[in-house]
């Protein structure tokens, strides 16, 4: 009996042993597989990152509150004491015409206004991309630990707004506290302009150890030709809508003047040539194709658009091999869609209200937002030596809803587990 009874806890206790060693190899195996997942960061599209807009005392347009605040970005649901046009008008960038200051430090803001990322490196920054973020949480990834979002200010151009110190700094952070483990890049529209410039700025080295690939969405890499119009017309960002008034048409068109990020957003003249219009006149008769982007301005009394338009238009390098991101690429587009690039208008005036529903308009083929000239300017890469170059085409799938597609989504999440190549 009592040999029975030791038999009995002896196997008692190699059960326990056996179960308390499985338990620790799934929980060890669970911390691996969770250690083993590459961390992401995300590039929103323009002005899906909110920004938060403060006044205190501000003297320059007496019109409006002088202190208060308001957010910008798509979608944007927060109410505010400022009218879309003060809006426009305190988010109007002062420009220096001295030729004394490097371009990128030329651009200041209004007397008495500050301008702040919002939530900058968490998910909430950008909410657009939920459903991204839901698809990598269904694979085990937690917002804000291994889910991180480089939010820029809209306005600006990568060289400026401290934006490479500050990206760097956040896709470090990720990397450390995600196990050492090199992080992948996600880009929408004008963001992979954004994680190209800090890809092409940084060392090889670095990239090596820190990134694990990128996967541009839709990449607005030599511009599109609709920002040209937009300097007549202006375009309000909570709703991608033109005004319905000429004091709100005019206070947006000249903000999108003093921007840099306008002309490195449109169609750039050593992509485009003359292959499209952008901006027609019917008084006088004239075409303005993206290869007339100055006389355009020049015609127009641009001032800003005349000086600035030369530096940043076709700012962010691609094309070439030396400009050729250096990590393995998974880019995504999406075609066969009725896609706008270019406006007609009785004329040069800024601040007209303009009603798509009746005006001509030129249009080509694209994803409903950018042309197939912008999507497809990055099949240089395909002669990228060593890393991987992969160009997935989605017909039929507009522009915004890429960044949620099934499809990309379910590449993306395949590419996150894919070895990097070694080069």
């Amino acid at each position: 009996m009592r040999r029975r009874i030791r038999i009995a806890v002896v196997a008692l206790t190699a059960a326990v042993g056996l179960l308390a060693s499985s338990t620790t190899a799934v929980a060890e195996e669970r911390v691996a597989s969770s250690a083993a997942r590459t961390p992401v960061v995300v590039f929103p599209a323009f002005h899906f990152t909110k920004l938060k807009v403060t006044a205190y005392r501000q003297p320059s347009h007496p019109s409006c509150p002088a202190t208060g605040h308001f957010e910008d970005w798509y979608g944007n649901d927060t109410t505010s004491i400022f009218s879309q046009v003060c809006r426009d008008k305190l988010m109007t960038f002062r420009y220096s015409t001295d030729p004394a200051k490097p371009m990128a430090e030329r651009f200041s803001e209004q007397l008495g206004v500050t301008v702040e990322i919002k939530d900058y490196g968490r998910t909430e920054s950008a909410p657009f991309y939920d459903p991204l973020y839901s698809a990598l949480e269904r694979r085990g990834y937690v917002r804000n630990k291994d889910i991180r979002v480089a939010g820029y200010d809209s306005r600006r151009t990568p060289d400026q707004g401290d934006f490479l110190r500050r990206t760097i700094s956040l896709i470090e952070q990720t990397y450390r506290e995600n196990g050492n483990i090199p992080v992948h890049l996600v880009g929408h529209s004008n963001g992979p302009l954004y994680a190209q410039y800090l890809l092409t700025h940084t060392t090889k080295s670095w990239r090596t150890k820190y990134i694990h690939g990128f996967t541009p969405i839709a990449g607005n890499w030599p511009g599109q030709g609709l920002l040209y119009g937009v300097l007549f017309t202006g375009f309000n960002i909570t709703d991608f809508s033109y005004p319905s008034t000429s004091a709100n048409a005019r206070s947006s068109a000249l903000m999108y003047e003093s921007h840099p990020s306008t002309y490195m957003s449109a169609a750039d003249p050593a992509v485009f040539g003359n292959r499209e219009v952008v901006v027609r006149t019917t008084t006088p008769a004239a075409d303005y194709t993206p290869r007339d982007n100055l006389r355009l301005f020049e015609r127009a009394g641009l001032s800003i658009a005349w000086r600035v338009a030369p530096h940043y238009t076709g700012f962010v390098k691609f094309a070439d091999p030396a400009s050729f991101p250096g990590v393995d690429v998974y880019a995504e587009k999406g075609s066969g869609l009725y896609t706008v690039v270019g406006i007609t208008l009785p004329n040069l005036t800024i601040g007209q209200v303009f009603d798509p529903a009746t005006a001509p308009l030129f249009d080509r083929p694209g994803d409903g937002n950018q042309e197939d000239i912008t999507n497809d300017a990055i099949a240089v890469w395909s002669t990228m030596p060593c890393h991987r170059f992969e160009f997935s085409d989605n017909p039929g799938v507009d522009h915004l809803s890429l960044a949620k597609a099934p499809a990309v989504l379910a590449r993306l999440v395949n590419n996150l587990d894919r070895p990097k190549s070694t080069c």
